[in-house]
């Protein structure tokens, strides 16, 4: 048995709505990852970002606007305050993140005294202090009993690297080597689109309200990393904001939180791809899908709300999704229901076919082998006069699979198609993309020979 993992130094950025809390988390981390808008209560979720300041690593944790006078509420701030405080519960040290030109508030005073009872280290921080004159309006801010207010302009960057220091001495020593798997746990990103149920799959399988969910479409906006235990292995789930159109077409928070999907999407493993199940399925779940398989990711789809559907509605649906998933008929498929966990756990089979597809290599004899097999049954078809040849085959990497085939001549997208679906056939690829592309090679004239890559 190995010993326990040690948890990394966590500091939580905390503080009313629109005091640049998420501005001051991008000036630290040196690039724009947490979604900024000029409006109040862009962020909501607890986000985590790996940040470092003169060689020592730590974990950021960025809140949404805490309110405590909204707290014990149903509404969507009361949730966001709640994750606000459980950051704050959770954290080694906190950034407590104030305006000084609007200087001291009633809720900045409720969230002072909170944090003074929390016995936490505070490193009270004095944000939109662009100038040097601007620094007189910092010293109100002592009244919140949490010692010295450190003038920054998170903005323009003005006093960070002091505030850094500060940050520094406020957390504790650095932990033991961490031991960690050599890969770290499977990465899986939750995409779809706004409002089918991510969220709360995510909180389903983490056993708590690891992030909000609101009948309020786009309540996510960052994505929200979390490390679950699911059949005996440790899996790292990404919740995402939801996909509403192509990025091109949306403004604001919500172009920038779609490229913040498309980011975790890149750093996955596996997408699954949650549909609701009571909804036909709609051109953009089909957008969504060839966005994975383009992204050259695992893909599992996951019909969410299937507790909603009626029996006589199944039949039909699941004739349906046959139909219109054309490109995706490999893919495994889970009906769920995360509302109320119904065949939840069969999540993880599927994630595992998923990724076993993703990363299997076929020996080159084997592929060749059957391959001479399979063009000797059923040659290409001619082309221009002639015949094209298939000399040989190679996989020339995994994660997804590649296949480069050496040809004579051009292979019809139809005929390419078909060597796919019977790829699929023989050495299965469940839940994984396969790309096939060509290089051909062309006679020999003038006593030197050519060769071409085609996709």
């Amino acid at each position: 048995m190995t010993e326990p993992e040690a948890a990394p130094v966590v500091l939580a950025v905390v503080g009313r709505p629109n005091v640049g809390k998420s501005t001051l988390v991008n000036r630290i981390l040196g690039s724009r990852q947490a979604v900024v808008e000029d409006v109040p209560g862009v962020t909501r979720d607890r986000v985590t970002y790996d940040a470092s300041w003169r060689g020592r690593a730590f974990t950021i944790v960025d809140t949404g606007g805490w309110e405590p006078a909204v707290e014990g509420s149903a509404d969507l701030a009361a949730k966001v305050a709640a994750q606000a405080r459980v950051a704050v519960d959770a954290a080694d040290a906190v950034l407590f993140v104030t305006d000084a030109v609007v200087g001291v508030t009633d809720a900045d005073a409720a969230v002072a005294a909170v944090l003074r009872r929390s016995g936490k280290p505070v490193v009270l921080a004095a944000n939109k202090v662009d100038d040097a004159p601007a620094e007189a309006g910092a010293h109100s801010l002592w009244a919140l009993g949490l010692g010295e207010p450190y003038p920054v302009s998170a903005l323009h960057g003005r006093g960070s690297g002091d505030l850094l220091d500060v940050v520094l001495a406020a957390l504790p020593p650095a932990p033991a080597e961490l031991l960690t798997q050599p890969e770290g746990p499977r990465r899986i990103a939750l995409i779809g689109r706004p409002n089918v149920g991510k969220s709360s799959l995510l909180n389903r399988l983490a056993g708590s309200e690891r992030v909000l969910v609101d009948a309020t479409a786009g309540t996510t906006r960052d994505p929200v990393d979390e490390l679950v235990e699911l059949g005996g292995q440790t899996w790292r789930f990404i919740d995402t904001a939801g996909i509403r159109r192509r990025v091109s077409q949306t403004q604001g928070a919500d172009f920038f939180a779609a490229m913040r999907t498309e980011r975790a999407l890149e750093r996955a493993e596996v997408a699954v791809v949650l549909v609701d199940a009571s909804q036909p399925l709609a051109e953009q779940d089909l957008r969504i899908i060839s966005m994975v398989i383009d992204a050259g990711r695992a893909l599992v789809i996951a019909y969410n709300k299937w507790d909603l559907v009626d029996e006589d509605r199944r039949y039909f649906l699941d004739r349906e999704i046959d139909r219109q998933l054309h490109n995706a008929r490999w893919a495994p498929r889970v009906n769920l229901s995360a509302a109320t966990g119904w065949h939840v756990d069969r999540l993880v089979p599927a994630l595992r076919t998923a990724l076993d597809g993703w990363e299997t290599r076929v020996p080159t004899a084997r592929l060749n082998a059957w391959l001479s097999a399979l063009v000797a049954a059923t040659p290409p078809p001619v082309r221009g006069g002639r015949q094209p040849k298939i000399m040989f085959a190679t996989q020339a990497g995994v994660r997804p699979p590649h296949f480069v085939l050496f040809t004579s001549g051009f292979l019809q997208a139809g005929y390419r198609r078909f060597i796919e679906r019977r790829l699929r056939e023989e050495f299965g690829f469940a839940g994984t993309p396969v790309h096939l592309s060509m290089r051909l090679r062309e006679k020999r004239s003038a006593g030197s020979g050519r060769s071409r890559s085609r996709t």
